[in-house]
């Protein structure tokens, strides 16, 4: 069972949950069967509530497999969830004259109601994907760097659902400790592969090397096709996993086959017509604000209210980027650091929120960036990165982005050189997998930080 049938399981469990919870509610308040006229007057105004409770749930990442353990961030996640929903639902009640039901005793009991079976719910679902939920049963063929990684990964994510039955190395030379592999079973090509298939029931078998750079490597795997097993190439299955492309293994004719940016004519009008709407909303809901934001930063520090510097955009353009001026007057531009003493305090609170780029929404609508994608950087830190990270400079191939895939990764990114590779490989997934779906997942997760204070 794939992540997605997983999370579909999750999401169908949830709303069951919530309308048995609704239906046990009106059985408890009454102490009798509810009759259908009763239950179905209930319906439809929590219907409406029930869309903004697992919309609350998403953007809390809720269905976030790695989230979705019993552990106290998970507890934390839903506690504050349910406070949002409570909130929210009240408010929808009584701003709606209309509804001719008794929400207020019905809506505290729903809440508790829904709280025991949730938990239970979640309970039992943990259980399931422990002991019954079968995971994918991995071989890995060959051996790099990008895979001691997945590794690490899986071992930190047990709830992804893959499970690393053996490493199949290519050559024979290699001793086993080199790798330093704990609990993986090694083997290499002098073990019969079809037999280890079959013993370890493996489902997937995920290439590590160029199967055609061997013949003999070519004919073993050959033997496993009446096994019925997965076939996928490590690039492919490592940017499913981890939604990052692994920028050391691929090269530019992956670029060639993955990056086909006339299919995206369509995408592309359509993301325009988005980011104008979504830019003037901001801007006309905010500027009432602007004079507010603007007094306190100059009563806090000295210096001008609007921070600006050039940035490259789509193409290598220079652009110059806005916002609201977070540091304390100076010229050092060197990247901010955690519980960085240049960082004003109301700096802190804009940061935190997002608030401080609400001006870019000027360079939107300029056509200059986008709502998403990957962030902009100074020509000099450009000029520098490309010298020292592979397909640096292909990551402006589209408009650069307020918020994108990697700021809604859960991973702070320091300017360090693993961290900027880690944010290049985020950038060109979006790239490549960029859609309305992932548009919209971003937007939301976006939402979450913005309401949870979570930037930096």
């Amino acid at each position: 069972m794939n992540n997605r049938l997983r999370k579909l399981l999750l999401l169908i469990g949830d709303i069951v949950i919530l309308y048995g919870a609704l239906y046990l509610t009106l059985a408890i308040r009454h102490f009798s069967i509810p009759e259908y006229n009763y239950v179905f007057i209930h319906l439809g105004p929590f219907s409406v509530i029930f869309v903004l409770w697992l919309f609350v749930f998403y953007i809390s990442e809720m269905y976030n497999l790695n989230h979705a353990i019993n552990n106290r961030k998970f507890y934390y996640l839903t506690l504050r969830s349910f406070i949002i929903c409570g909130l929210f639902s009240a408010v929808f009640f009584y701003i709606t004259p209309n509804v001719f039901i008794e929400p207020k005793t019905n809506l505290v009991l729903f809440i508790i109601v829904y709280a025991l079976l949730f938990f239970s719910w979640r309970n039992i679902f943990n259980w399931l994907l422990k002991d019954y939920i079968p995971n994918e049963r991995l071989a890995i063929i060959g051996y790099n760097l990008q895979v001691e990684q997945m590794i690490k990964e899986f071992k930190r994510k047990a709830n992804l659902g893959f499970e690393i039955k053996f490493i199949y190395m290519i050559n024979e030379d290699i001793e086993k400790n080199k790798w330093q592999i704990s609990g993986i079973n090694i083997y290499n090509l002098n073990s019969d592969l079809v037999d280890l298939a079959k013993r370890y029931q493996i489902t997937n078998m995920i290439l590590a090397t160029d199967p055609s750079a061997s013949e003999k490597l070519s004919s073993i795997l050959f033997k496993c096709l009446p096994l019925k097993i997965n076939f996928l190439s490590f690039h492919h299955f490592y940017e499913n996993v981890t939604g990052k492309v692994p920028v050391d293994i691929i090269n530019k004719i992956w670029f060639l086959e993955n990056l086909t940016e006339g299919n995206k004519k369509i995408y592309d009008s359509f993301k325009r017509i988005f980011d104008i709407i979504i830019s003037l909303v901001i801007l006309v809901v905010s500027i009432p604000f602007w004079l507010i934001i603007g007094i306190i930063i100059k009563l806090e520090s000295k210096g001008k209210i609007f921070f600006t510097q050039t940035r490259i955009g789509k193409n290598d353009e220079h652009f110059i980027i806005y916002k609201f001026r977070t540091m304390r007057n100076g010229h050092d531009f060197t990247p901010t650091e955690k519980d960085d003493d240049r960082i004003t305090r109301f700096g802190s609170f804009l940061r935190k929120t997002r608030f401080d780029e609400i001006p870019q929404m000027i360079n939107v609508l300029k056509g200059e960036m986008s709502f998403i994608g990957p962030r902009p950087e100074r020509p000099e830190l450009v000029k520098i990165l490309e010298t020292q990270i592979p397909y640096y400079n292909e990551r402006m191939l589209i408009k650069p982005g307020i918020t994108g895939w990697d700021q809604t990764s859960s991973e702070y990114h320091s300017p360090s050189y693993e961290d900027t590779l880690e944010k290049l490989q985020y950038d060109l997934y979006y790239i490549k997998k960029r859609s309305v779906y992932l548009d919209l997942n971003i937007f939301l997760k976006t939402f979450s930080t913005i309401l949870s204070r979570k930037g930096r």
